[in-house]
């Protein structure tokens, strides 16, 4: 029989490799999903895997979804190292589009063309105020900062309905709940002639970079990350936990506002319900594929971009569901949980006891 048993170190080969066997034990699922379904497996995969790929545009499309991922990831991965578990960047993503949003409407025909950064940094400062509630609530009332980060992004979503049918309404859209359409000052710039991949993409490079250099090569990096891992280590080298959980969480919403806006001024160019897109939640999955690594989660956001439209064009090509993405999210998620299990265990066959003679006369 298999039987799990304790290794005496980590297994930093596991480490590395668990992400890929996640991500073959998701496709072998899936593939038996399609069949279940009754599509084909092959056409199926080849919607996820081939077809973002195929063309420019595919790979525009990828990587205009795959830069709200990376930069909501980057900011969990601070948090989740200096074991702050923020679960609600769909929130503080949500805040920041509506304070970009509330300051894109001020924009008119003449205002400067380069107004969109100011666009950018109030999204930044609305992901930092909706993450500063939890932390304020989690220092003072040490209230739990998941249920806490988790209740507010319904909070939030709330409050983007209320703005949106009630005193941001176009006067002129019809009676559809969304705003007016932002003045071309407020908007992100494109990368490329008749594709939507916008300037957001250099944005979120150079906070890969960014952030690399911080963690692993800066003070103020290490303080946070031995706060995580050895809060007792911590406290008797006099870094303050307190100023951790802030740090944390302002940088985490900072990153998520900043998506949110890039959304917002970027494909959207309006407020509407549909802002919250999931970028939030799936981020974390992102976070913890790419191993908390800033290098890491770009590779990991790639894959769940193309998960993103895979789940598109299975939609509209072959009649599934538009839950597919989320299973196909959940898969991996929970399949990179089942593999993690080998970096600290590793399997054995242990042959069955022999039965006694008083059990095999019986």
């Amino acid at each position: 029989m298999l039987k799990l048993e304790a290794r005496a170190t980590p297994s930093r080969a596991m480490s590395l490799a668990s992400p890929l066997l996640a991500l073959a034990l998701t496709v072998l699922i899936g593939i038996g999903l399609f069949i279940v379904l009754g599509k084909d497996p092959v056409r199926g995969l080849q919607m996820f895997f081939v077809e973002p790929l195929k063309s420019g545009y595919q790979l525009s499309e990828l990587a205009m979804k795959a830069v709200p991922l990376v930069l909501i990831a980057l900011g969990l991965a601070v948090c989740f190292r200096s074991n702050v578990w923020n679960i609600g960047a769909e929130g503080q993503f949500i805040l920041g589009a509506i304070f970009a949003g509330g300051v894109a409407m001020q924009a008119g025909p003449d205002t400067a063309r380069g107004f969109f950064v100011v666009v950018l940094l109030a999204g930044v400062v609305g992901g930092m105020v909706w993450a500063a509630l939890t932390a304020g609530l989690r220092d003072g009332f040490n209230a739990n900062e998941i249920l806490v980060s988790l209740m507010l992004v319904y909070v939030a979503d709330m409050l983007l309905s209320y703005l949106v049918y009630g005193p941001w309404k176009d006067p002129a859209g019809f009676n559809f709940p969304q705003t007016v359409t932002f003045a071309e000052a407020t908007k992100v710039p494109r990368l490329f002639t008749g594709l939507r991949v916008h300037i957001g993409l250099v944005i979120a490079l150079v906070m890969v970079a960014v952030f690399a250099v911080f963690l692993f090569r800066t003070y103020a990096g290490l303080k946070l990350q031995v706060g995580g891992l050895a809060p007792m280590a911590a406290r008797y080298a006099g870094f303050s936990s307190r100023q951790a959980l802030w740090t944390a969480l302002l940088i985490s919403g900072g990153m998520a506002g900043l998506a949110g806006a890039l959304e917002a001024a970027g494909p959207l160019g309006q407020l509407t319900p549909h802002v919250p897109s999931g970028y939030g939640f799936a981020a974390i999955i992102v976070a913890f594929v790419g191993r908390l690594n800033p290098v890491g989660i770009v590779f990991s956001a790639i894959l769940m971009s193309m998960f993103y439209i895979g789940g598109e064009l299975a939609q509209s090509r072959m009649g599934l569901p538009k839950s597919i993405t989320g299973v196909f999210q959940g898969l991996l998620l929970f399949a990179l949980l089942a593999c993690d299990t080998l970096i600290h265990h590793r399997i054995r066959w242990q042959r069955g006891a022999r039965l006694t003679t008083v059990q095999r006369e019986a």
